[in-house]
């Protein structure tokens, strides 16, 4: 293997390391992840549902999130109401008679009710149809925990949560901790729903 390319190996995984460890010692993006977690334990225990969004990685991140809730994360357990805002005949459909900013407003203005939670996921915390899902999830009277790489984002002020994680330059690093995240909020639900799964 070339020397450029071990060299590259090296400081993509130092990167991602020290991105993990920025984290660790971040108290106030740990404070909010707990309260993220008991947020939609809540929503679950009265009824609610738990609805994700994002584009590119992101989508596939948000898709990750509630295939996880409502299927299987590490054992069994009842399946929680949580869906992801990817379905392809209604993306098509809005972006094609309302415009792409819409394609997740538009099914939170059909689906949220008051006590939902919606996670909204955009690594610059900028992208205009996030932005428009959150502001329709809070009209909804639902609550929103926005997943971004900067605190200062205009995402920011949509959200009731903001689990923040600056990695990097690069939109790939902050996805990596956002996974992360992800998999902690699904593990905290769970130890609180269902503790004999954790005894």
């Amino acid at each position: 293997m070339p020397e450029s390319l071990k060299t590259a190996i090296h400081t993509a995984l130092t990167e991602a390391q020290t991105g993990l460890a920025n984290l660790l010692a971040d108290g106030e993006t740990l404070a909010a992840l707990e309260h993220a977690g008991r947020m939609m334990a809540e929503t679950f225990q009265n009824g609610g549902r738990v609805f994700s969004c994002g584009n590119g990685g992101s989508m596939c991140d948000a898709m990750h999130f509630a295939e996880e809730l409502s299927g299987r994360y590490r054992l069994d357990r009842p399946a929680l109401a949580a869906a992801s805002i990817s379905d392809v005949s209604h993306m098509s459909c809005v972006g094609n008679d309302y415009g792409y900013d819409f394609v997740f407003s538009r099914y939170l203005e059909a689906h949220a009710r008051p006590g939902d939670v919606l996670v909204a996921i955009s690594t610059s915390g900028k992208s205009k149809n996030i932005i428009n899902a959150a502001q329709a999830a809070k009209a909804k009277g639902a609550r929103v925990i926005a997943m971004t790489g900067k605190r200062d984002c205009p995402l920011a002020a949509d959200s009731d949560i903001l689990l923040a994680t600056p990695a990097g330059r690069y939109a790939d690093r902050v996805q990596e901790l956002h996974i992360k995240l992800i998999h902690i909020m699904i593990e905290m639900v769970e130890r609180q729903l269902f503790p004999a799964l954790y005894a």
